[in-house]
């Protein structure tokens, strides 16, 4: 299965192993989400397998527009607890954990860099402990009942969900693999998820495989950290 989604996303994004016309409709798709303040226009297109590598695992698979492994979540129980994002080598670059308090209705988590002890979302957690990494960004799923515009599913805050001002708006639905990932002082967008489409003749894609499109200047670490973000909140 590996080696059928490197083979399809190679073919489905590298010029030198397309028609002159598919990669007319690449730019075209990477002209539509540019802003007017972007320097290129190109994008950076992934595919996304919701599984893991790991047998008996359950997790993610990035492959990149090479059919290279750029990103790889192993050892995902499926949980809301804690979730590590890792390199192709298996680095850790971001750990989100979902804030634990004794309120029934929960929805704020926490992105921090590289990797962090299970007790960082530990609500009984030591000061000690917590205080030697603190979160780059926190996130807060948007409630419906609470909110006027019901395509809002989440906000994302830069250092702290004290803040008043969000950083990005996550708009769109993750069930139907159709989000946008939008900064939120200029509305540009910086991320968007999309259903994959087939590229030759009989093959079909369901929500399991899908594409992760992130706009230049923008990094693919942080945009893959909100596709976990999403499965947590919304799978």
């Amino acid at each position: 299965m590996l080696l059928f989604l490197k083979s399809i996303s190679f073919r489905s994004v590298n010029p030198q192993n397309q028609e002159s016309d598919q990669q007319d409709m690449k730019n075209n798709s990477c002209r539509e989400l540019a802003t007017a303040t972007s320097t290129s226009s190109s994008c950076i297109s992934l595919t996304v397998w919701r599984k893991s590598l790991i047998f008996s695992c359950k997790g993610f698979t990035v492959i990149g527009s090479d059919g290279s492994l750029v990103y790889r979540v192993d050892n995902y129980s499926g949980g809301r607890g804690q979730i590590t994002l890792m390199d192709g080598s298996g680095k850790p670059i971001l750990t989100i954990c979902r804030h634990k308090t004794l309120r029934l209705a929960d929805n704020n988590w926490f992105i921090y860099e590289g990797e962090v002890g299970n007790d960082k979302y530990n609500s009984s957690s030591s000061k000690s402990s917590s205080s030697r990494k603190k979160p780059i960004f926190s996130v807060k799923k948007q409630m419906k009942i609470l909110h006027s515009n019901i395509n809002v599913l989440a906000h994302v805050y830069y250092q702290g969900i004290s803040k008043k001002r969000y950083s990005y708006i996550i708009e769109g639905s993750y069930a139907n693999r159709s989000c946008k990932v939008l900064d939120a002082e200029s509305r540009n967008v910086v991320a968007e998820i999309r259903k994959k489409k087939a590229v030759t003749d009989g093959v079909t894609f369901g929500l399991e495989v899908f594409v992760l499109v992130v706009m230049p200047g923008f990094d693919s670490g942080f945009a893959m950290g909100m596709v976990l973000l999403l499965d947590q909140m919304f799978s």
